[in-house]
């Protein structure tokens, strides 16, 4: 592999850890003799295309520190998926500036795009090593055990609902909660860690991987609340009925023709309206919130392993460009108790645009609540929760 310089960009939906990947990997980079410049692309993809780029070869450590300790995308986040135009864009300003190593953060969308580009370069006879390094809330990237920024958001989504039960057992009541999740539950299934007692809430759990029916929603609901006389309800806003629609969306799309759904409070107020025809003329408190983009880049709330992992995959992908060639970086459990974890590589072609989602052992029965064997899971990447007071 020749000399040249390298170009680092972040893409999707920000993380409270994303930083830290491209820390790592600025860090790692600079102890490559192979590596001449650092160059960061702002907005990603649209950046390269701009020639907007940050020379990320004078930062201090501590800047760089700062900005790793520092929520959501620091060079700017793009969702743009790239056509012949594009990339043809792309190796013009490559060529420019004698570009041969392109690390993408971000999720399966961004894993495409590095993929397309990758593919293109190879076709054109261009040398480029490609790094597509993980990162997504939604923990649904294949083949990696998990990605880095799904702990602390379900730390977040723990702790909100820790809070928000204990709201709800002082004044009763229906409570919904509406958790970011288009086609995987994984950040809602987190809400039940933060159980401590048997009569605790989540009390049903809503995802995406079931078929949402209305009338056992309401059937649910009724009976935790004759039960306990409240009932606190996970659900992910991508719940679709037995056709594969959505309960409630915008309608919107983005430029990888996904559906909005966040931003938008239309589930929690659908789902309301539908616990309020289910009780009647019962005079029922029902409450609907939606966490949205609130659980992306939360400050201050993170996973510590979720920190370590996600400064140590922008590294290693670092490393592999320069030892091994293209690809995308994946985590290995090796442990869970004690928690411990490798790094790997997979081929572009194996987490590009497909995810994945929930296991069926994972979910129960009913399809409105999770197993033990998720906690078992779950539990340690999101490290330990604060122990609620009883009187």
């Amino acid at each position: 592999m020749e000399k040249g310089t390298m170009v680092i960009g972040q893409s999707g939906g920000p993380t409270a850890v994303i930083n830290q990947s491209l820390v790592g990997a600025i860090l790692a980079a600079r102890e490559q003799e192979t590596i001449t410049g650092i160059l960061g692309a702002r907005h990603g993809i649209a950046g390269i295309m701009a020639e907007d780029f940050i020379d990320l070869t004078t930062q201090s450590l501590a800047q760089l520190e700062q900005v790793a300790a520092t929520s959501a995308a620091a060079l700017g986040s793009v969702r743009l998926k790239p056509g012949k135009a594009e990339c043809a864009r792309v190796f013009e300003v490559f060529r420019k500036h004698g570009v041969r190593y392109l690390f993408y953060i971000g999720g399966n969308d961004s894993a495409e795009t590095a993929n397309i580009i990758n593919q293109i370069s190879a076709d054109a006879g261009y040398d480029l090593r490609t790094v597509h390094i993980p990162k997504t809330i939604d923990n649904d990237l294949r083949v990696t055990d998990h990605c880095p920024g799904f702990a602390s958001a379900a730390r977040f989504v723990a702790l909100a609902f820790m809070g928000d039960d204990r709201d709800n057992y002082a004044l009763s009541g229906v409570k919904i909660n509406v958790v970011m999740g288009r086609h995987a539950g994984f950040l809602t299934a987190a809400a039940a860690l933060a159980r401590q007692g048997e009569e605790d809430g989540p009390h049903l759990i809503y995802l995406p991987e079931r078929v949402f029916d209305v009338a056992k929603f309401q059937a649910d609901v009724k009976r935790v609340y004759r039960q306990l006389g409240r009932c606190v309800i996970a659900v992910s806003e991508g719940v679709s009925d037995a056709d594969g629609n959505p309960i409630a969306s915008t309608g919107e799309h983005d430029s990888h023709g996904n559906v909005q759904l966040s931003g938008t409070g239309a589930l929690g107020d659908k789902l309301a309206a539908l616990v309020k025809a289910a009780f009647g003329d019962e005079v029922v408190r029902v409450r609907a919130d939606t966490f949205g983009y609130l659980q992306r880049s939360y400050p201050t709330i993170v996973s510590a392993i979720d920190v370590r992992e996600a400064r140590e995959v922008g590294a290693f992908g670092v490393q592999h460009a320069v030892s091994g060639g293209s690809g995308s970086v994946a985590i290995r459990r090796t442990s869970n108790t004690p928690y411990a974890s490798e790094y790997f590589m997979t081929p572009l072609t194996s987490v590009a645009r497909d995810t994945t989602s929930m296991r069926d052992e994972w979910i129960n029965a009913e399809g409105n609540d999770i197993t033990p064997a998720w906690l078992d899971y779950a539990r340690p990447l999101v490290g330990d929760l604060p122990v609620i007071g009883r009187l």
